[in-house]
């Protein structure tokens, strides 16, 4: 648990900003985690209520469509609790993040327009399934060499 939170406030080796998340918040370590934790739960729990009122007839697919983005939204804030919003934006801006977050959150408005204005029930799943990747992606950027491994392993089927 120290490791983790050495790795996390930026205190462990390697790290270049300098002040931690300790020390950049008034929230002790318990509670941080708390936050992330019902944050975090709270967002998969929506999404998963989402994906199955998908397919009640009439109204699923905007209901799916709100739940699913509301939960993507509470599971990334909930990274904010560990690092802080700052620091959270900042490794959402890096260079290898980018692309994968504009995508993200540009698909994750284009998903409420299309429940909600344009009433377009393919496109508002189109934009879910482009945010589950994008999200997906963004979170391989985490892991070493996980992006690397993906792309071998499509280039392999492919």
């Amino acid at each position: 648990m120290d490791k983790l939170k050495r790795v996390l406030s930026g205190q462990d080796e390697g790290s270049t900003d300098g002040g931690g998340i300790l020390e950049a918040s008034t929230l002790a370590w318990g509670t941080r985690m708390k936050g992330f934790i019902i944050c975090f739960v709270l967002g998969t729990l929506l999404s998963i209520l989402g994906t199955c009122l998908l397919w009640i007839p009439g109204f699923g697919l905007t209901v799916f469509a709100v739940l699913y983005s509301v939960g993507n939204i509470s599971a990334l804030a909930s990274t904010m609790f560990l690092m802080g919003p700052l620091r959270q934006v900042k490794k959402m801006c890096a260079k290898e993040r980018a692309l994968a977050t504009v995508i993200m959150l540009v698909c994750l408005v284009l998903t409420l327009c299309a429940a909600f204005w344009w009433k377009n029930k393919g496109l508002a799943l189109l934009f879910c399934i482009l945010q589950f990747l994008a999200f997906t992606w963004y979170g391989l950027s985490y892991i070493p060499f996980a992006r690397d491994a993906v792309m071998k392993l499509f280039s392999l089927c492919i």
